[in-house]
């Protein structure tokens, strides 16, 4: 079993789940008392948060190419980031280490296609939706058509994602905006949503919603173990 790497900490909310993910997913291919290899590193958001703010995205690439150092000299045969914002500086983070980089965006992409899924909506927070470091990948290696929603609706997304969610709070009306903007993504042709950003699951899941929902912290924690066993 190779040892797994995860630069985690933003926020520390959904970095719980890839822990838990991941030793699931190896207990349940190996069995017994089987838990997973890994290296966690865990950065302090706060000063990265204020980074991302301020459009200072080498400041933040920086901050996380030394926390990925850090995981490959603790022993890691491979990196993730887990968020989806940060993998805006991904090709930084990758250029810092001989790892490799286990990208969150080819994890949902790779599932979109294999399920035969050509448009997808996208929810994030307002980098992940806005910028083109997210859904041009999507688009120009997987071939993905990417939609997102309106102003209003990207500007509320992120504020929850922000104010609530990585503060570990979930809300009902939060919810339920959530599921009104998924259902309306569907209206406009999307064949599924992906949820980009990895504390969206704490918020809504298959179960509240007949659309098709892609949760990229459990793709993400899913290809980690595949390559941790290959």
């Amino acid at each position: 079993m190779k040892t797994i790497g995860l630069l985690g900490g933003m926020s520390w909310e959904s970095t719980l789940d890839y822990y838990r993910q991941i030793n699931e997913g190896i207990k349940t291919r190996l069995g017994g008392l089987h838990s997973a290899r890994l290296v966690l590193y865990s950065v302090d958001f706060a000063p990265i948060e204020d980074s991302m703010r301020r459009g200072d995205w080498d400041g933040a690439g920086a901050h996380l190419a030394e926390a990925a150092r850090r995981v490959e000299a603790g022993g890691a045969d491979f990196l993730l980031i887990c968020t989806n914002t940060l993998h805006r500086v991904a090709d930084a983070v990758a250029a810092a280490v001989s790892i490799p980089l286990l990208h969150i965006a080819d994890a949902a992409a790779e599932a979109l296609v294999e399920d035969g899924k050509k448009k997808a909506g996208l929810l994030g927070t307002a980098f992940t939706m806005e910028q083109d470091f997210y859904k041009g990948r999507l688009a120009e290696r997987h071939g993905l058509e990417v939609i997102v929603p309106g102003a209003a609706d990207r500007q509320r997304v992120h504020e929850i994602i922000f104010q609530e969610l990585c503060l570990g709070q979930v809300r009902p009306d939060s919810k339920e905006v959530f599921l009104r903007i998924v259902a309306d993504l569907a209206a406009e042709g999307a064949e599924a949503v992906i949820l980009g950003c990895t504390e969206i699951g704490m918020l809504i899941g298959p179960a509240d919603t007949p659309v098709a929902l892609y949760d990229t912290t459990r793709l993400h924690a899913a290809k980690a173990v595949d390559w941790a066993l290959a």
